[in-house]
């Protein structure tokens, strides 16, 4: 009977976290995969935005505008405050999907979609077409 009420326990736990998640728990700075980017998310009613707000690496040769653009027109707007999300919808339990994520180091877009694991680590698949073509890359919180 102990170990039954130990695991309702832990049930009832880990049932309150997930409600409790919210569309702004995402919010905040965050350490892009590769490490070379620093992006800030914000949530505007049930969407949300990711711009690039710098990078903790200071290499001289790293370019500063979009030059991997495709759009020739688009080449020479700048990086720093580059947003790169857009069409994301919250799915609840700090899950994004149907959005889609702009990568600047391949001038491509990708379909997309986010996963919060816990207040400090985001999942983030960029595909192609259906999620089992693509890219997992795990971003890391910074503090802001």
């Amino acid at each position: 009977m102990r170990s039954t009420t130990g695991l309702l326990v832990a049930l009832a736990v880990l049932a309150a976290s997930a409600a409790s998640a919210s569309p702004a728990d995402i919010e905040g700075t965050w350490l892009s995969g590769d490490g070379d980017g620093l992006i800030r998310i914000e949530v505007t009613d049930t969407s949300i935005s990711a711009r690039i707000v710098g990078s903790p690496n200071d290499d001289p040769e790293r370019p500063t505008t979009d030059v991997r653009n495709p759009d020739p027109k688009l080449r020479d707007r700048a990086l720093i405050g580059l947003d790169i999300f857009s069409g994301f919808r919250y799915d609840g339990d700090g899950r994004w999907s149907g959005g889609f994520i702009y990568d600047p180091n391949s001038g491509k877009t990708y379909r997309c979609k986010l996963k919060l694991l816990d207040r400090d680590t985001l999942k983030v698949r960029g595909f192609i077409g259906i999620s089992l073509i693509g890219r997992t890359e795990t971003w890391h919180r910074r503090a802001d």
